[in-house]
């Protein structure tokens, strides 16, 4: 199989030789091998791992195991053979322990970071439509306006 790992910037990984692939979305861990249904999903800050080698050989000694984090993503396999990740960011490595310890504890702060600046950004514009709206309600011409519809209903 044919893997392809991208982020906005570069390819970050392209590998021709994939036997078999694990990855994670929200409803948990799965397996992909040659073959495979067409397949689309949404990844959660994850390790995509694969094992490579000679084709045809099942788990031979020549197999290689690859390590990918991933920031989310877009995971994709097509006529069961080409499985592409469009990622935000993505971090390859050969030791699972350094990618789990630093990277995906760097990308889970980068992510609470960024929750925590939508929060907020969405404050400062309800603030800001807040204080539209105070001014627009004092402007209002006599007769129209909240207190002008509450007399007129009286």
């Amino acid at each position: 199989m044919k893997l392809r790992i991208t982020t906005p910037l570069t390819i970050v990984v392209e590998d021709d030789q994939v036997n078999s692939l694990r990855a994670e979305d929200a409803s948990g861990s799965f397996g992909i091998f040659a073959g495979h249904a067409d397949f689309l999903t949404s990844l959660a800050i994850s390790v995509v791992s694969w094992t490579n080698g000679v084709p045809g050989s099942e788990r031979s000694e020549s197999a290689n195991r690859n390590y990918c984090a991933v920031r989310r993503g877009v995971f994709s396999v097509s006529n069961g053979q080409t499985i592409a990740i469009a990622t935000r960011e993505a971090v390859v490595g050969t030791d699972l322990a350094t990618l789990d310890e630093e990277v995906l504890t760097r990308f889970r702060s980068d992510l609470d970071a960024e929750r925590v600046e939508h929060v907020a950004s969405a404050q400062l514009q309800l603030n800001a439509i807040r204080q539209l709206m105070r001014h627009l309600r004092s402007r209002a011409p006599m007769g129209y306006g909240p207190s002008a519809q509450a007399g007129r209903s009286a």
